[in-house]
């Protein structure tokens, strides 16, 4: 029998301290966002094409699927912070290193690096919030992180763009180093140790898997896990196909789609904040229940109106932001509920949940990607049929397990 779960400590400064998680948490949105509008000028440095810059892009995306998996043992074998020095320390080293990139495959390399050293900051904030906060607390907290988060896609596109205009796009590498140093002095001198290290916690090959796949075999945590995971991939469906949807089929001016962008970004955040005051009346497993169903009424109607095509660009913008502010109540109470089932390796849990959502989410997106689709319905499509899976999971986890009641 497992002994009974320590209280979680008393914060000096909460705020603070849900800042600096936040903080941690927008650290690889703004090593992807920012450096976005430096394409066209690492293209003509290296003397290659945007589409071997969008690599760099790729091996992140790689780094970020497999991070988790190295860094949630090591959060629960040694403790939550000396891990995080280490992947923070390794992203400024290596965002220094893109810097001096004297070639786009250094840089490809560099950037497969600094991302292995950025999930360190995210694995081990959602680690955090758990030792940090009473359970009840968590969807919230998780809500506010997500207001940090939301910050990346309006403010680091424009915020790179400037210094590519400015400066050029050395100095976006230069910016991520100085910003993600000094989050590194945050963690140092505001958060708390979180749980302690645990010996007991292998780090051989054969034992991670095992706890790997022993918290597989939770059933609750999986239920939220891929009942979550499948509902986020509709935000990656819309990311990789938004330029596609209004810039080649709506004919949309480019500077026209980076303030629909912004937009979409705001219903997303909004939904997220408003998410802290209805967990106030509301458990998360409630709130999850409803907004999959929502989600999923949204993403049918959304699916009719494109098969017939009754959309214009303005219909399909107000689909979209329906659709993606569900996940503003959905992504917290499902990460909430998932790592809330659990009483140990929480660390690994936490990496496993971040290796599954965006495995999933990159499985997805690439469905769209493959399809190469010249109009809206095949998008709406693939998008409809993750999101009522994942209600199709919840559905039949609740019912098959105990974990249903509330």
């Amino acid at each position: 029998m497992s002994a009974p779960e320590a209280a979680p400590p008393a914060l000096k400064n909460p705020f603070l301290v849900i800042f600096t998680l936040g903080a941690l948490s927008t650290i690889s949105p703004f090593a992807i966002d920012m450096y976005l509008p430096a394409f066209g000028q690492i293209a003509a440095d290296f003397k290659t094409s945007s589409a071997a810059v969008g690599l760099s892009l790729s091996s992140y995306f790689a780094g970020m699927a497999l991070g988790p998996l190295i860094y949630g043992p090591l959060l629960d074998r040694y403790g939550r912070k000396p891990p995080l020095y280490a992947g923070l320390a390794l992203f400024v080293l290596t965002s220094v290193g893109c810097v001096f990139a004297p070639n786009i495959d250094v840089l490809i390399w560099l950037r497969l690096f600094q991302a292995l050293g950025g999930c360190a900051a995210s694995v081990a904030a959602m680690s955090l919030v758990r030792d940090l906060f009473p359970p009840k607390d968590t969807a919230k907290i998780i809500s506010l992180i997500i207001l940090t988060i939301g910050v990346s896609p309006l403010l680091a596109p424009t915020l790179g763009g400037l210094v590519t205009t400015w400066l050029d796009w050395h100095w976006v590498f230069a910016f991520l180093a100085a910003i993600v140093g000094l989050t590194l002095i945050l963690v140092i001198t505001v958060l708390p140790d979180g749980k302690p290290a645990d010996p007991s916690v292998s780090l051989k090959p054969l034992p991670i898997l095992k706890t790997f796949l022993g918290l597989y075999r939770n059933p609750a945590f999986v239920t939220y896990l891929f009942a979550g995971g499948f509902s986020f991939g509709c935000l990656f469906i819309y990311v990789s196909a938004s330029p596609v949807i209004f810039m080649e089929i709506f004919h949309i001016k480019p500077e026209i789609y980076g303030l629909i962008f912004a937009g979409l970004s705001v219903g997303f955040i909004g939904s997220s904040q408003l998410n802290v005051f209805v967990n106030r009346r509301y458990s998360s497993k409630q709130i999850l229940r409803v907004g999959l169903s929502v989600q999923c009424v949204f993403v049918l109607a959304f699916l009719l109106a494109a098969a017939n095509g009754w959309l214009n660009v303005w219909g399909t913008v107000i689909m979209l932001f329906l659709i993606l502010s569900c996940l503003g109540f959905i992504g917290p109470n499902s990460s909430a509920t998932a790592i809330g089932s659990l009483t140990r390796d929480i660390g690994s849990g936490s990496a496993l949940m971040s290796f599954t959502q965006i495995g999933l989410a990159t499985i997805v997106s690439a469905v769209v990607s493959a399809l190469q689709a010249q109009t809206l319905t095949p998008i709406v499509v693939v998008m409809t049929m993750s999101v009522v899976i994942g209600r199709v999971v919840l559905f039949v986890g609740e019912r098959l397990g105990s974990h249903s009641h509330d």
